[in-house]
């Protein structure tokens, strides 16, 4: 592809993977949120819960000094603290649906324009009445979210059964979610993750192509399954190139060209692309970036 690859998408990076010392919500993170601020690759950044609340305004006034596009990511909200917004246990899901409420108030003082989450685990026996309970906390979150703007909540599909062990999922429960909520509600939307799809035993174009017209963001990134004695097994994120791991350039290449023919990279309404990586051991995160960076212009030149 000779055209810019901005042109087409708000290139980003999730924040609290590239720096995983912040994600419970402390740590350095307005120094970390700078450095990406400071680096032009980036139109985006994805950030999560920031639990001091000067910190906030600061990270605020940063993103909007640097000129980038931010949205929120609640996925460590549920994943450190085990809450699960399916679970049967009302008390339970009633402390997910609050923590994610909490999630919506931090993400619009942030003016971030999507929020993300995922579904939580289920047990097989019970997976019909986990669907509901999923389905009843989607909408909760959906009207919350209308009530004070106009900010999408974003459902990100995870793997069913190796780390995550998320309800959603397969693409083809995806879809009927997707299908489900937007009967009432035009602010629900999905995510895919191109490290996730290997996770979930699907090809790009059957993961991206059934739910087109619902995806609202989208994730890059790689993993290992192909042995759990592997190091990084699972849904680590590690860097591309990494030993054991399903995602290169090639499959990069083949992601955006997928993604650019179904229509959601587009030069009209360029979405949010990020990058979701993370060091490995004693990696520095500053080469991680850099990594990504190299690896997405390479599979650019291959679109």
């Amino acid at each position: 592809m000779n055209d810019s690859i901005h042109k087409y998408m708000k290139v980003g990076i999730v924040h609290f993977m590239a720096f995983p010392a912040t994600i419970r919500g402390e740590g350095p993170i307005r120094e970390t949120v700078d450095r990406i601020a400071r680096d032009d690759y980036f139109d985006a950044i994805e950030i999560t819960w920031i639990k001091d609340e000067s910190v906030r305004k600061a990270v605020r006034k940063s993103i909007e000094t640097a000129g980038l596009a931010v949205s929120y990511g609640a996925q460590p909200r549920l994943l450190t603290t085990g809450l699960n917004i399916n679970d049967l246990d009302e008390t339970r899901r009633r402390e997910a649906i609050d923590t994610l409420k909490q999630g919506i108030d931090e993400a619009y003082e942030l003016n971030c324009t999507g929020f993300a989450f995922l579904s939580g685990r289920y047990e097989e026996s019970t997976k019909d009445k986990a669907y509901e309970a999923l389905v009843q906390s989607i909408h909760e979150l959906c009207d919350y979210s209308q009530s004070k703007g106009s900010m999408p909540v974003i459902l990100e599909i995870f793997d069913y059964d190796i780390d995550k062990k998320s309800l959603i999922g397969p693409t083809s429960l995806a879809l009927k979610l997707a299908e489900d909520i937007c009967q009432t509600h035009s602010n629900f939307g999905l995510m895919v993750d191109l490290s996730h799809i290997p996770m979930y035993y699907e090809a790009i174009e059957s993961a991206i192509l059934p739910i087109q017209k619902h995806i609202r963001h989208v994730h890059i990134g790689n993993t290992v399954i192909c042995d759990k004695n592997c190091e990084a097994y699972g849904d680590m994120h590690p860097r591309f190139g990494f030993p054991n791991s399903e995602n290169g350039i090639p499959e990069i290449a083949s992601y955006l060209r997928c993604l650019l023919d179904a229509g959601i990279l587009n030069s009209n309404n360029p979405p949010f692309v990020s990058f979701e990586v993370k060091p490995w051991g004693d990696e520095d995160p500053e080469l991680i970036i850099s990594n990504a960076k190299r690896a997405l212009n390479r599979a650019w030149a291959l679109v």
